[in-house]
């Protein structure tokens, strides 16, 4: 990638990037401030855009790579809108060892969007998550705020029909 292009996929929405400086300096005096900071970010504008990190990297007097690396590290910060639902999959071993893996396969294909991603209509979003403690009855599946267990492909084209 070339610096020019780099520098513009960094380059934040000007009225974001004010909304995201006042954030961080509102938090900024917090004891480890940073993940704080991403949290408030990610609550009030969705998510936490390419641009916004050096803004927060210039307001805590880090590095932009810090501020990059926790973004990226940690599965809680999204980088793309969200969608209306989200579809969590368990991918621990004990939802694995009864079918996980293959549901979480199909799921993909049949929204036509990985693991933290959103779908083109932008209705639903499907995340990976390490165990939601339905281990036996699993694999288990969360649409929204509700719990379902056991879940089959069929099943679940049946959940996602209604979420949609």
């Amino acid at each position: 990638m070339t610096s020019e292009v780099v520098a513009a996929a960094s380059v934040p929405v000007p009225g974001r990037a004010l909304r995201v400086r006042e954030i961080a300096t509102e938090l900024r005096r917090l004891r480890g401030a940073l993940i704080p900071i991403l949290h408030a970010i990610q609550e009030e504008l969705e998510y936490v855009d390419q641009g916004d990190i050096p803004v927060v990297a210039d307001v805590l007097n880090i590095a932009v790579a810090e501020v990059h690396g926790v973004v990226t590290f940690y599965k809680d910060f999204r980088r793309t809108t969200a969608g209306r639902t989200t579809v969590a999959i368990c991918q621990a071993e004990a939802c694995r060892s009864v079918g996980a893996v293959a549901l979480a396969e199909h799921a993909k294909r049949s929204t036509g969007c990985g693991f933290g991603e959103t779908t083109a209509d932008g209705r639903l979003r499907l995340d990976e998550v390490f165990c939601f403690g339905n281990c036996a009855l699993g694999p288990a599946v969360q649409v929204g705020d509700k719990l379902h267990g056991r879940v089959t492909p069929a099943r679940l084209d049946a959940i996602l029909g209604e979420a949609r």
